[in-house]
């Protein structure tokens, strides 16, 4: 059994993470979270939080999306710098603005000759979903809903995969006014495939790095 797997004691020390841990956290699940997002935009679907505000705008305006994801993300760092702490915020808006130059560098670095929409999906969702993981157990996130279910899951224990899922399945159901019903189906598919990564693996109590 490894350690992964053993029962953690309430009274267990927490470990915090050096700055070089957080910073490779940083770059790692950004990195993985922006091909999530090339996998999305070629296949021409959608997420949920904050990011998927911004597909429905890049979609319908034109505009780039890591702009639009970087503006919509401003007003929630309030949030994070009241509730969740100084440290919190700014890894936050560093993992925030990695992955908006990292998605408008990227139609020069990574594209797809051949995609399957529903391997764009579910692949994308699982990319995505392991991206956040990481982020979020260096007590980060990539703003907006993040920032919520981050902080409920430490203020009343609730599971940032469900709350986040919640809230993606409401805002990817709204492209239905917008985006054929295929593509919003697929992208549902997405969602959950990204916020089953965070239900399993980032319960309360089961990684305790800080």
């Amino acid at each position: 059994m490894t350690d992964a797997a053993a029962p953690v004691s309430p009274a267990a020390p927490r470990t915090r993470h050096a700055l070089w841990e957080d910073a490779l956290a940083i770059a790692s699940g950004t990195l993985l979270i922006s091909m999530g997002v090339a996998l999305f935009t070629t296949a021409g679907l959608l997420t949920g939080g904050t990011a998927g505000i911004a597909f429905l705008l890049h979609y319908g305006t034109g505009a780039s999306f890591g702009t639009l994801f970087f503006l919509l993300n401003l007003p929630f760092y309030w949030l994070a710098w009241r509730k969740l702490g100084p440290a919190f915020t700014i890894k936050t808006f560093l993992a925030v603005a990695s992955l908006s130059l990292l998605t408008l560098w990227q139609p020069a670095l990574l594209h797809f000759d051949r995609l399957h929409p529903l391997y764009a999906a579910l692949a994308g969702g699982l990319v995505t979903g392991t991206g956040f993981l990481i982020l979020f157990r260096h007590r980060c996130s990539l703003g907006g809903i993040g920032i919520l279910a981050v902080w409920l899951q430490e203020k009343n224990g609730w599971r940032a995969g469900q709350v986040q899922m919640g809230f993606d399945c409401l805002i990817v159901a709204t492209a239905f006014a917008l985006v054929e019903p295929q593509r919003v189906m697929l992208s549902i598919a997405g969602a959950i495939a990204l916020n089953a990564v965070l239900a399993i693996n980032h319960k309360p109590g089961r990684y305790l790095g800080f």
